[in-house]
């Protein structure tokens, strides 16, 4: 399991538990986000507290969960990212695909 889920009123908190989000996970991390989606949570906060290192491929499946929840009327949202995680995610841009927050209890 690379996640660790805690469902509130607004959505699925979805606790990434990899310190390293690579290639090797990011097939089981995208069959695990789909299925998450596919249950009726369209709105997941992906927790990146315990992550420090993001690759390519990581963030594809983060995007292809994302065109998910959006088909599907939902959004995902990314909190507690490292500051060198944030730093790459402003980078390359990815910061105009994924609302960025500090903290899942900023979400609106």
């Amino acid at each position: 399991m690379i996640l660790d889920t805690q469902k509130t009123e607004k959505f699925l908190i979805a606790k990434i538990t990899e310190q390293d989000a690579n290639l090797e996970i990011a097939d089981k991390f995208r069959d695990e986000i789909f299925a998450l989606i596919e249950q009726d949570n369209h709105r997941v906060v992906l927790n990146f507290e315990e992550v420090t290192y993001v690759d390519s491929s990581f963030l594809g499946a983060m995007v292809a969960g994302l065109k998910k929840a959006l088909s599907l009327g939902g959004d995902i949202f990314l909190v507690e990212l490292k500051k060198d995680i944030y730093n790459m995610m402003h980078l390359i841009r990815m910061d105009k695909v994924f609302k960025i927050y500090t903290h899942a209890a900023d979400i609106e």
